[in-house]
């Protein structure tokens, strides 16, 4: 099947790598680092003035009788929580009192000590254009008709199960979301958890420990990161979605095997995401496939971000790039985003599956999936792939052609984003720490919600605006954002790119030849820049 690998499979792969990671000027670069030595040095200077009494201190201090005992608050860790996020805490957290969907209703509140505490004025900024939550497909939604089932599954079965999946909190509507969940990915089981990061965090130590080695991307999330920590097993980290690095690893932990006995490695598991989260960018599935069966490891693909958000049907990166999911050996997304609910699941062979039931910390110990959010989960599904009377398909094409428009336009007018081209999550590079906090209130003051996100979230040279396209945004919302977004720009002076974009790029794309399936493997290795 010329769809599944061979040249169907070679052309998939060229057209959706193409992956932007301009570098910034060198001057932008210093400017970041002098903002930060700046706001240092009068941090220091701050703590001297607290230090003397002349200015208050309100973060939490051990009494003056327990000065003699180990320290519970650590002062020099909290430095920048003291004298750097305070200052900018306004931009997160905000209270939100309306349903979060592609608009939202925002409660107004005011610092009267530079942040250190809030109060609300009473007053509702309202219809604020969502463009920070994980909505892809637009099933964050209140409406009754759609949201009927939802509301019986709650009348028939409550809202909580009180009970662990092994005990009696087993329901039929959990195995007929398990059976969906493995029919919709296309693999023979799968296994759903109430709560997404522990669904990595909690079942990595049950499939690796002691003796086993972790070939982690550097940019992995936190779950994944926490997940393979508690596990016991060696980590090792190589640079983001760089086949060179993976393949180094490989070769390196064959020849040599564990460190001191040189044993071999009881297994041995490469960690990916699909889309990853703070990049946007894509992982390169059919090469990490070929090492992964080169060198006889196992995969560990995290589609949290990627599951019904890519892919012409919403199956995430297999379907993408036209893989076999049987390639995969542990298959793992979250309802979070894509689904508008909650919870993750773990997928795969029915012996892998069976093995997590009784292994699984998330399963044994934490309670069951909530039934409505389970109702949930099975009303998108089914409206993703068309069983519901729907047109299959129909949501994850807005989505796409959102994700299009918006990134493109975003080039065009001269801000370096980055990302695959296919990637709903939209990082637009702000560098400098001022310009961060500039940026997240001027557009809030034009009702455009943002997600902004500096050090240690990111090199500290990286700070960026991450927004996140979703099917349920028009074209009129967008293009308010982008106009909005060019003001800003302009006036901020944020637009550092310094490549030029054609207004029509399809009339240069030369990505519809037939490749050969070996070039997939040998001559793809360097990251496009």
């Amino acid at each position: 099947n010329s769809t599944k690998n061979g040249t169907g499979n070679g052309v998939a792969f060229r057209q959706h790598s193409q992956e932007s990671f301009e570098q910034a000027p060198m001057y932008v670069a210093v400017l970041t680092y002098l903002g930060f030595g700046i706001v240092t040095l009068f941090g220091y200077f701050r703590d001297f003035l607290r230090a003397v009494g002349l200015e208050k201190c309100h973060l939490a201090q051990e009494r003056q009788e327990q000065k003699d005992f180990v320290p519970l608050y650590q002062d020099f860790e909290n430095f920048y929580t003291r004298n750097l996020y305070m200052r900018v805490r306004d931009n997160w957290n905000r209270p939100i009192c309306s349903l979060p969907g592609p608009v939202f209703d925002l409660m107004e509140r005011v610092s009267d000590d530079y942040n250190w505490t809030f109060r609300l004025t009473g007053k509702t900024i309202h219809d604020v254009i969502n463009m920070g939550s994980y909505n892809y497909l637009g099933f964050a939604e209140n409406n009754a008709d759609f949201l009927k089932t939802v509301a019986d599954t709650a009348c028939q079965y409550g809202v909580g199960v009180c009970s662990t999946r092994q005990e009696i909190g087993n329901l039929s509507i959990h195995e007929e979301l398990e059976q969906l969940v493995a029919n919709f990915i296309g693999v023979e089981s799968s296994m759903v958890f109430g709560m997404g990061f522990a669904t990595n965090s909690m079942n990595i130590p049950a499939l690796v420990g002691k003796g086993c080695l972790i070939l982690s991307d550097e940019l992995n999330h936190t779950s994944l990161i926490l997940g393979a920590r508690l596990s016991g097993a060696t980590i090792r980290v190589f640079k983001h979605n760089n086949m060179h690095s993976l393949e180094k690893m490989l070769r390196e932990a064959i020849c040599t095997g564990q460190p001191r006995t040189h044993r071999p490695w009881r297994k041995i598991l490469i960690m990916v995401e699909g889309i990853f989260s703070m990049e946007g960018s894509v992982v390169r599935l059919p090469e990490v496939i070929a090492l992964k069966k080169k060198y006889k490891a196992y995969l560990y693909l995290d589609e949290a971000h990627s599951i019904g958000a890519v892919g012409s049907t919403g199956r995430g990166v297999t379907e993408l790039f036209g893989v076999n999911p049987a390639d995969v050996d542990v298959m793992m997304g979250t309802f979070t985003k894509s689904f508008g609910a909650a919870g993750g699941y773990i997928a795969g062979k029915k012996e892998l599956v069976d093995y997590l039931r009784s292994r699984s910390h998330s399963a044994v110990y934490a309670p069951s999936m909530s039934p409505p959010v389970a109702e949930q989960i099975i009303r998108a599904m089914k409206c993703i792939m068309g069983h519901d009377g729907s047109t299959e398909g129909e949501r994850i094409q807005q989505l796409a052609e959102n994700t299009k428009y918006f990134r493109a336009r975003l080039k065009e007018m001269g801000f370096i984003i980055y990302g695959n081209d296919s990637s709903p999550v939209v990082p637009i590079l702000l560098y400098m720490p001022g310009k961060v906090v500039a940026f997240s209130r001027a557009m809030l003051e034009r009702r455009i919600g943002v997600v902004v996100v500096g050090f240690p979230a990111t090199p500290i040279t990286e700070a960026r605006a991450r927004f996140c396209v979703s099917a349920a945004h028009t074209r009129a919302m967008l293009d308010q954002v982008l106009h909005h977004l060019d003001e800003v720009g302009n006036a901020l002076c944020l637009k550092f790119s310094r490549r030029k974009y054609s207004p029509r790029p399809e009339l240069f794309d030369e990505t519809d030849f037939e490749l050969d399936t070996a070039d997939v493997t040998q001559d793809t290795y360097t990251t496009q820049c």
